[in-house]
């Protein structure tokens, strides 16, 4: 590993999305987005609903954008380690499916029958809105 790079990995409960040396990583906190660098203080930080930015060769322009829904970051002076609930690359999402998802979800959430079902369906509309997000901020 080159000096002034980090291991990145992010893995999804289907499969190994990325696993590679980058030269810095932002991701989305529970607290607020935070960057990795090589020589990283360690922390551990639950996510929340956002995209993750890889920066390859040059941390001003962005590699790849991915978004992420849940889960749990790692950071170590060498490495961090995302391990997603639900990952896909923002250029694979399809506008088109997620607004009719969202349009579905909203409709669930009046025929909700009890609070678990609400809180289901709101996390389903939060994730559909946060895929819509990371679309336009393409």
């Amino acid at each position: 590993m080159a000096a002034e790079q980090v291991e990145f990995e992010l893995v999804s409960p289907e499969k190994l999305l990325l696993s590679e040396t980058v030269e810095m990583v932002v991701v989305p906190g529970a607290d607020g987005d935070f960057g990795v660098l090589p020589r990283h203080a360690p922390l551990i930080s639950s996510l929340r609903t956002g995209v993750i930015s890889v920066y390859r060769q040059n941390r001003r322009e962005i590699s790849e954008r991915i978004f992420v829904d849940g889960g749990f970051a790692e950071v170590t002076p060498e490495r961090c380690t995302v391990l997603a609930e639900q990952a896909v690359p923002v250029g694979e999402i399809d506008r088109g499916a997620v607004e009719q998802q969202l349009r579905n979800a909203r409709e669930d959430l009046s025929d909700a029958a009890s609070e678990a079902e609400r809180k289901s369906v709101e996390r389903r509309i939060s994730r559909y809105e946060g895929m819509l997000q990371a679309l336009q901020e393409a």
